[in-house]
């Protein structure tokens, strides 16, 4: 059963009939609406913080966008296997995006005043540390797909009650969660591991940092450290029952929290918790939503009924499906994590998901080091210079292999070279990479369920290829869903926020959201061919394990 939370929540507030007129306590400063004046506006902003870009993005009541603006900026890659991240740079272009989209929603002859709140996705995992007497980052962020902490993963492994903690936390031990990054840290930085010593270290994913300087940080009366259960649930600090931190995973890791700010655990809709922009464009507006990326996705997908799933192709790939308000822990290879949290006297509810380190990467990797394509959606083009993959299989385990496999020792590794393969050869097999790794996670989760899963819906960057929706469908042999607008993510924060002040009352209310325009692609191969692409891609992953065998080696 889920235990009693400790944290409170209020309920999504609930708007009065058109007469008198009403002053929700969310709304900012000033503004007093009828309940019909109130649904007419229905503005609701969200930030999308990802892996390569930032955006702010303006939604209205029926999840059609109304303004945008979105930046990109620059991964750092100091080391072999390493990632990082800028963490001013994150805030700076959060903050770029909503004087940008608020300058597009001016021209069009709203205020601020029609906004009712923001909400806040962010890619999870990315570590970032600070210093809270000053508001100043130690160091840059670990960013999620980053496999410094290999060594370390081994040592943890050998720990006693290792293999326990995935029936606590729903994760396994991997370079991906928060806690190896920040223990990584705590060895091998001399100013985090000083922080630490003196009480003066705070931690915190993407949303936590973001919403703790929109606050205005150190300098802010009361300054505000707060993450949602799904971003926590990404740590392995928290409990997934009580969805508080769980001294036996800090003691497991280490972690003395006397020393270390952990920031505190709310639900992922509030109109309170998360406290209000303090300066520019948005100043004195609500933040009311937070949600980690692949659970916002979820959302704004409004997988809402257990036995739905989502797959959001971005610069990795993750397959969310939810199971409900009791956690299953996977014995396939699967994270449980939470789905979403609305507080108050709602279950939280949870999914199983499949990550995939490269998805949208694998694009990247053909543009940006092998120069086959110039922009990422000239991908589609070059895949149909040839009628198929010409037998070349691309397993692109930059980072190892995520879900199911959870191989540590894999490189990329390219099959079935001859001298007739071409680019378009290799740019199909990238597709088909993250296609046959989608199907593998399809599998475990129908293990999981014993239930066959029929329809998929998908969002992304890479969704937006025909080809490769159309590769996905063919391999995964069930329906590929695909919306019109596909800010799903960014769609899915704004809903958080959305419920917490009054602009959506309930989940029906969401029921048209999103909806028209969906194309749906059917498989167009037998199963027997499904199956015989599929045992290839199997065979490619046996072959591609083992290339490192010096855990050490590549930081040599």
């Amino acid at each position: 059963m889920v235990a009693e939370r400790a944290h409170e929540a209020q309920e999504p507030a609930v708007v009065a009939a058109p007469t008198p007129p009403i002053v929700p306590s969310e709304l900012p400063e000033g503004i007093v609406e009828t309940a019909e004046e109130l649904k007419r506006h229905w503005y609701v902003g969200s930030i999308d913080q990802g892996t390569t870009s930032s955006r702010f993005i303006i939604f209205d009541g029926e999840g059609n966008v109304v303004a945008k603006h979105q930046i990109e900026f620059d991964n750092l890659y100091p080391k072999s296997g390493w990632h990082e991240h800028e963490p001013m740079v994150l805030l700076s272009t959060v903050e770029q995006c909503i004087k940008g989209a608020m300058e597009e929603f001016r021209k069009m002859g709203h205020t601020k005043a029609d906004i009712r709140s923001i909400g806040i996705t962010n890619q999870r995992e990315t570590t970032v540390v600070w210093d809270s007497t000053t508001g100043e980052p130690l160091c840059n962020a670990i960013a999620w797909p980053d496999t410094r902490n290999k060594a370390l993963v081994h040592e943890l492994k050998a720990r006693e009650g290792a293999d326990t903690l995935s029936q606590l936390c729903g994760l396994p031990l991997s370079t991906y969660p928060s806690s190896v990054k920040l223990l990584w840290l705590l060895q091998n930085n001399d100013a985090v591991k000083q922080a630490y010593e003196d009480g003066r270290l705070a931690f915190g994913t993407v949303d936590s940092w973001l919403i703790y300087k929109l606050n205005g940080g150190a300098k802010a009366e009361k300054p505000i450290h707060v993450t949602d259960s799904t971003n926590a649930s990404r740590t392995m600090f928290m409990n997934l029952h009580t969805l508080q931190y769980d001294d036996t995973l800090l003691k497991f890791f280490g972690i003395d929290k006397t020393k270390v700010q952990l920031p505190r655990i709310v639900p992922s809709s509030s109109a309170t918790e998360f406290g209000k922009v303090v300066s520019g464009p948005l100043q004195g507006i609500p933040i009311a939503g937070c949600l980690g990326d692949q659970s916002s996705a979820l959302v704004g997908q409004c997988g809402f009924s257990p036995g739905q799933a989502k797959n959001t192709y971005g610069t990795g790939c993750f397959l969310l499906y939810n199971v409900g308000t009791e956690p299953v822990i996977s014995k396939h290879g699967l994270l449980t994590t939470v789905a979403y949290d609305w507080g108050g006297d709602k279950k939280p509810v949870y999914a199983l998901e499949g990550s995939i380190a490269v998805a949208g990467a694998g694009v990247k990797f053909l543009m940006n080091n092998l120069g086959f394509i110039t922009k990422s959606e000239k991908i589609s083009e070059l895949c149909e210079t040839v009628t198929d993959s010409g037998g070349v299989v691309f397993v692109t385990a930059f980072s190892g292999l995520f879900a199911p496999y959870w191989i540590d020792d894999a490189k990329g590794t390219l099959f079935g070279i001859t001298q007739h393969t071409q680019r378009g050869h290799i740019a199909r097999a990238t597709l088909e990479a993250t296609c046959f790794q989608t199907k593998a996670i399809l599998d475990a989760m129908e293990k999981e369920s014993n239930h066959k899963i029929t329809r998929l819906a998908v969002d992304g960057g890479m969704s937006e290829s025909d080809l490769c929706m159309q590769t996905q469908a063919d391999i995964s042999g069930i329906e590929v869903d695909r919306p019109a607008m596909r800010e799903t993510t960014a769609l899915g924060a704004a809903i958080a926020a959305g419920l917490a002040t009054g602009v959506w009352q309930v989940l029906e209310d969401l029921k048209d959201v999103n909806k028209n325009g969906r194309k749906v692609f059917r498989p167009k191969i037998s199963p027997q061919q499904a199956k015989k692409r599929f045992a290839k891609w199997e065979r490619a992953v046996e072959m591609s394990k083992g290339w490192v065998t010096d855990i050490n080696e590549e930081f040599e």
